[in-house]
């Protein structure tokens, strides 16, 4: 299992980054980035939190920030940056990466990798956390039951360059935009959570090929920024769940899980208030927003 680097017309390579009050991670992982890749790249940080001005400390040529004014969220940040690499590049190599997340490899097999699978429109990297263990390999999503897996795990042996899977993370995405006549865009109904796999099922059901490698690995700390705020952790976890299984789930599905979140919900409040709370105020806000047709 190898990638051919030789001779490899190198494509653009951006970096998208949505910053919420995280300058000293976004430090880390542009220090990351120079030190695993050599070869000229831009990095576009969306800066979703007005009041962290030191992100600009950070802007450079190689640095781009677009400035959101207020918090869009991720995919709506996402989508600011993916239209302006796409006005300038067309052909351009976009790797979506959490501000906690950082490299320890060589960054430019994406690139080879890419050349040598043209026919894989969005590409995940293996994910680890800092102890080396595999938090995230892709995963399935089954409609008939609404069940979501991850892939904590690769196959023995495995010989291949990459698995096709349903969903990868947006930890740590790929977006190979000459695969796309259009900017792909994510949803904006979704705040936070879940819009990555809203994001590869979508494109797959128009026959995008989704897959991940083994060869690219990408450290996270995982939660090391949503924790920071548990309430609205769960708030944005159980709206955009509910978003999820509207949109690919069942009638029966759908009810179920709203019965089951209700019963969830009430169980926490009494035993994990803010985490409860965070659920309940989730249901509300999906059922206004849906009720109200936004």
């Amino acid at each position: 299992m190898s990638i051919n680097q030789n001779s490899v017309k190198t494509k653009s390579l951006y970096f998208l980054v949505v910053n919420y009050n995280s300058s000293n991670l976004v430090a880390r992982l542009i220090d990351s980035i120079d030190i695993n890749y050599p070869e000229k790249y831009q990095v576009i940080i969306v800066n979703n939190s007005a009041a962290d001005q030191e992100i600009y400390n950070l802007e450079n040529d190689s640095t781009t920030i677009i400035e959101a004014n207020n918090n869009l969220g991720f995919g709506k940040a996402c989508n600011l940056g993916l239209h302006w690499i796409k006005e300038r590049d067309s052909e351009a190599i976009i790797w979506l990466i959490n501000p906690d997340a950082y490299f320890n490899s060589d960054i430019f097999k994406a690139i080879a990798f890419l050349k040598n699978h043209p026919q894989i429109s969005i590409l995940g990297t293996t994910i680890y956390d800092s102890q080396g263990e595999i938090t995230s390999a892709g995963g399935t999503f089954n409609a008939a039951t609404g069940a979501l897996s991850v892939v904590t795990s690769l196959p023995e042996n495995i010989s291949e360059d990459y698995i096709k899977t349903h969903w990868v993370s947006g930890c740590s995405l790929l977006i190979n935009l000459a695969n796309f006549t259009e900017c792909p865009n994510f949803d904006p109904r979704y705040f936070l959570y879940y819009e990555d796999l809203d994001f590869c099922l979508r494109y797959g059901q128009q026959g995008h090929q989704i897959a991940v490698t083994p060869l690219i690995k990408v450290i996270h700390d995982t939660s090391s920024i949503s924790d920071r705020n548990i309430r609205k952790k769960y708030q944005y976890i159980t709206q955009s769940y509910l978003i999820h299984i509207e949109k690919y789930g069942n009638l029966p599905v759908f009810i179920l899980t709203n019965i089951r979140m209700s019963l969830n919900t009430i169980r926490l409040i009494l035993c994990r208030p803010q985490q409860g709370i965070g659920k309940l105020i989730g249901i509300y806000n999906y059922w206004q927003a849906r009720l109200s047709g936004i």
